[in-house]
């Protein structure tokens, strides 16, 4: 007799879980091309291939769908993982080389969603509420990781400054300008931001600071 390992999806689950996906894609994909405003639950559903009323049941609402697209891109990123990690690298230009590597995949995968909870913010009171805790809660966030990491960092750099210039470095706008409007790969933004938060950070030679002045 053929018994189904414990926890394994059922066909079921497995079709719920497709549809979603097509779902969500559809409605990534028409909130960026039409703005979150101007995009009908209708157009999502005809763009997935599925009912209308499939969405509402699953999703509710469109601000249902924005939250959704957020819990997967948190899901898929792991980019809080990633910085946790770091902490753990006691050199220090490895420790800034796993942040931009963490950063690179939060835009990677996020920049995106920013985007379109940037469009959302403009015409849906919540969801500006849900971006302004999303970027608050970030702040609090890098805050912590950068102020964990000031020891190995210059000491001539109050910790509170090494956040303000980590999260001017680290936007999403400035992932999406250099990779979508100037063609830069991923990986060529992880190396520059990598190679910007050390010139940033680390410790200065006595040449180095002397030319700085």
């Amino acid at each position: 007799m053929n018994v189904k390992p414990q926890g394994a999806p059922t066909h079921r689950q497995r079709q719920a879980a497709e549809t979603q996906r097509l779902i969500l894609d559809a409605a990534q994909r028409l909130f960026l091309e039409t703005g979150f405003g101007l995009t009908t639950i209708e157009a999502i559903a005809a763009s997935a291939g599925v009912g209308v009323s499939t969405i509402y049941a699953i999703f509710t609402n469109k601000r249902g769908l924005l939250k959704a697209i957020r819990e997967s891109w948190h899901q898929t990123s792991q980019a809080r993982e990633r910085y946790e990690e770091a902490l753990t690298e006691l050199d220090p230009a490895r420790r800034l080389s796993i942040f931009a590597n963490a950063t690179r995949h939060q835009w990677e995968q996020g920049a995106a969603m920013m985007a379109i909870y940037t469009s959302a913010a403009a015409v849906d009171a919540e969801a500006a509420a849900e971006l302004q805790s999303a970027l608050s809660g970030r702040r609090t966030h890098v805050g912590r990781w950068i102020e964990a990491s000031a020891p190995f960092f210059r000491s001539d750099l109050e910790p509170k400054k090494m956040v303000a210039i980590y999260l001017a470095l680290t936007r999403s706008e400035l992932y999406l300008e250099l990779v979508n409007e100037w063609g830069w790969s991923p990986d060529e933004y992880e190396h520059w931001l990598a190679q910007t938060l050390e010139q940033q950070f680390l410790p200065r030679s006595p040449l180095q600071a002397e030319q700085g002045r």
